[in-house]
């Protein structure tokens, strides 16, 4: 089984990442049964049965290692006989020729589960790297990384697991974490005062507290959500210069408990100097929905026979 836990967010929070320990083992179950690894027939017909084989997990270049709890639970769903065993640690920095896993067993399970575990592995891993990349970037200045609801279908809190793996931090894990009025919300409602007045009104009648943030496109629109009480502010694809005209706003005024974030169209190039305005935080769709995976083989060498098992 997987030795983790899982962990959940419910608001934009920040802490040491633990492995999604039921969501890994669905995901492995939907993935498996997807490949329809029950009935690998060129497997079946081409590799003799009761040949036993040895394995290497191998990366062809330099990235941050996420995703080794998953490798182990595939080979435990496809074949409890393949022994995984990791060379290095999770969340690891590695090069390009390293070792990653090792494994022990049947032939044919050892094939059978390749593809599952290299599709999660080098996923799970291209996320945590790219999540480095941009944490890096911001190095010294509090800005924070966070990432976005761009995630795979059906793999969020996997990915999402991933990008702390990488050092940044998640943002809302789904719908009900907590509010974010966006562009739509706030059309609907009839404007951000509105949109923000109908909310408190929801969470009194249903006697809940969570967070509320807004989307704005410029900074009067900015000025509004403050007035608001908004408590997290979203600048989404503002100018550096508006952005640090809204960060001075917020400082000059009574709201400074209100947060800041930053989002739209951020890149490598440009991360810096947007976390050098002052914001408290930048959101990232590309660490998610843009992701390279990292380049990884399993590499198989068939031994003579199985160990000899004791008892």
């Amino acid at each position: 089984m997987l030795k983790a836990t899982c962990a959940t967010s419910t608001t934009p929070a920040y802490g040491p990442p633990n492995f999604p320990t039921a969501s890994g083992e669905d995901a492995v179950r939907r993935a498996l049964a997807e490949d329809a690894t029950a009935d690998d027939m060129t497997t079946r017909w081409s590799v003799p049965r009761g040949t036993w084989a040895q394995a290497r997990i191998i990366t062809r270049e330099a990235g941050i290692l996420a995703g080794l709890p998953v490798v182990t639970e595939v080979y435990r769903q496809v074949d409890p006989d393949v022994t995984v065993t990791t060379a290095v640690d999770e969340m690891a920095s590695v090069r390009a020729g390293d070792v990653l896993v090792r494994l022990d067993g049947p032939a044919r399970s050892i094939i059978t589960g390749e593809r599952t575990a290299l599709n999660f592995l080098q996923r799970l891993s291209g996320i945590a790297t790219m999540a480095r990349h941009f944490v890096d970037a911001v190095g010294g200045v509090p800005a924070r990384i966070l990432d976005t609801r761009k995630t795979a279908p059906g793999l969020r809190t996997l990915d999402k697991y991933a990008v702390t793996a990488g050092g940044a931090s998640n943002h809302r894990l789904n719908l009900s974490a907590m509010v974010l009025l966006k562009e739509n919300h706030i059309e609907a409602a009839g404007g951000i005062t509105a949109a923000i007045d109908a909310i408190r009104a929801g969470m009194t009648a249903e006697a809940r507290r969570v967070p509320v943030e807004v989307e704005v496109r410029n900074v009067a629109e900015a000025e509004e959500a403050l007035r608001a009480g908004a408590d997290w502010i979203m600048l989404d694809n503002m100018s550096q210069h508006d952005i640090a005209h809204v960060v001075a706003l917020r400082d000059r005024s009574d709201h400074l408990h209100v947060k800041l974030e930053a989002s739209g169209t951020v890149t490598i190039a440009t991360v810096r100097r947007i976390a050098q305005t002052g914001v408290d935080a930048i959101s990232i769709g590309a660490l998610t929905h843009s992701v390279h995976a990292l380049d990884l083989s399993l590499l198989i060498s068939p031994t003579a026979a199985p160990p000899t098992r004791l008892g």
